[in-house]
């Protein structure tokens, strides 16, 4: 009968569900764009005033030196497991702005999707659960587990102030699972618990040579040019096959399991060709010895994401510039310390760099990789869900991005990390035109609802 009356909660309010959507994606919450604190807070503020009303106890907007996290618990369910639920209302930058179709925060609907930024990642994703919450409360008047709220405006800056509120409140936190959903399945056919998750560290190298940009007739030949240089060292950073040559840098990677290898080998699923299709290109590229799943869930990366210095306007300058920076990062599978990795970057960089310029390597940001505990009671209760809303057993799979708090869960809490999300590999995420497939939202509000039943 609670499932009955909880599938008709849902059916009744879809509408107004994605309403609330639309509402909180207007608010262009880019975390990394100072200019937008404002709808930062606005967005927070958005988030906890649904906890609110959804009946959340404790709803809180935690002050940080950055962006605030919002909490909220809601306690009363004795002798019943707590589940510690993360999501982030932050999103991406919107440029190249001329591509999107419609305005990144006007969400329009197409196609059976919800365009805009955020849609998927994360507000989208993050809201679905809130509305899992409301169907369970509304219907039932209490909610089957214990159930913390952690939603964090800083997941695409970098994330320091959840992490060092997780760091020193931990308390606050204690849970026996933690719920994240901001990762995807590899179609809306094939649903896909995430067993594992890679690391990063974003960096920026720093190239200076002369005092000041100099002309190339009068000093071309004998004077250092630091974007020259850049190429260098990015060459022997990682050659033309993809190889990553960085010494010490593979001597802690754990091989795949069995059951790992043949399913990258063999791809069931046709993953390889949309992959393909996705990126709009004809063949891989990379580490040819490894297949490409393994290439993008097991493997490191190296990756260039801009170059700027020197003259790049309209017309011709004949000028070798002072001074260069690129923006390079890496992806680690979870084996792989970030700090660790960071350091034999820098070393490397170092070590690659021709004579006569002065080269310096910031850290951006780190985050650590994880792998999930496949037999766990939480990730039980998942594929449960998962099944009688989708009608067949998830698959399990690695996803190639990073979601440092997962790791910090693990290594902090000491709870087991659910990774259910439900994005599509075609949503775009931080790219333009963002969407997120509505049958897909609302599949998740109710497979949420059910996890956290099966919890119980």
């Amino acid at each position: 009968m609670a499932q009955t009356s909880l599938e008709t909660y849902i059916t009744e309010h879809e509408s107004r569900f994605l309403d609330d959507l639309k509402e909180w994606l207007r608010i262009p919450s880019i975390s990394t764009l100072p200019e937008h604190a404002g709808d930062i807070r606005r967005a927070a503020e958005y988030a906890a005033n649904q906890l609110r009303t959804i009946g959340f106890e404790h709803v809180e907007l935690v002050a940080t030196q950055g962006h605030p996290l919002v909490y909220a618990d809601w306690l009363k369910a004795e002798g019943k497991p707590t589940v510690l639920i993360y999501g982030h209302y932050d999103v991406q930058p919107v440029d190249p702005i001329d591509l999107w179709q419609t305005p990144p925060f006007e969400p329009a609907e197409r196609d059976g999707n919800l365009y805009a930024r955020g849609a998927c990642d994360d507000k989208g994703q993050t809201m679905l659960v809130l509305k899992a919450l409301e169907a369970l409360m509304r219907t039932a008047g209490s909610l089957p587990v214990n159930v913390r709220v952690l939603i964090e405006g800083e997941e695409e800056n970098g994330g320091e102030a959840v992490e060092h509120f997780v760091r020193t409140a931990s308390h606050r936190l204690a849970c026996d699972a933690a719920l994240i959903c901001d990762t995807h399945m590899p179609s809306a056919e094939n649903p896909a618990l995430i067993s594992g998750l890679r690391g990063i560290i974003y960096t920026e190298v720093e190239v200076r040579g002369a005092r000041q940009d100099l002309h190339s007739g009068s000093y071309g030949g004998v004077a250092p040019n630091p974007l020259h240089t850049l190429a260098i060292i990015i060459s022997r950073l990682k050659d033309a096959e993809g190889h990553i040559h960085i010494p010490g840098l593979y001597d802690r990677l754990r091989q795949p399991t069995a059951a790992e290898k043949t399913f990258w080998q063999q791809d069931p699923l046709h993953m390889n060709e949309s992959l393909l299709e996705e990126m709009g290109v004809t063949q891989f590229t990379g580490e040819a010895e490894y297949p490409p799943l393994e290439r993008i869930w097991g493997r490191p990366t190296l990756e260039v994401h801009g170059i700027v210095g020197g003259f790049t306007g309209e017309g011709a300058k004949t000028v070798i510039p002072a001074v260069a920076k690129a923006k390079i990062s890496m992806r680690l599978p979870a084996d792989l310390s970030a700090d660790e990795v960071f350091t034999l970057f820098e070393r490397t960089v170092h070590d690659y760099a021709p004579a006569g310029v002065i080269v310096s390597v910031r850290k951006i940001h780190t985050g650590e990789g994880v792998l999930v505990a496949p037999d766990s009671q939480a990730v039980a209760a998942a594929t449960a869900a998962l099944q009688e809303t989708y009608g067949k057993e998830p698959v399990f799979m690695r996803e190639g991005g990073s979601i440092p708090i997962a790791a910090l869960f693990d290594a902090i809490l000491h709870a087991p990390v659910v990774l259910m999300g439900f994005g599509l590999p075609d949503d775009n995420l931080h790219a333009p035109n963002e969407k997120f497939s509505l049958a897909q939202y609302y599949k998740g509000i109710r497979t949420v609802a059910r996890f956290l039943q099966h919890m119980a």
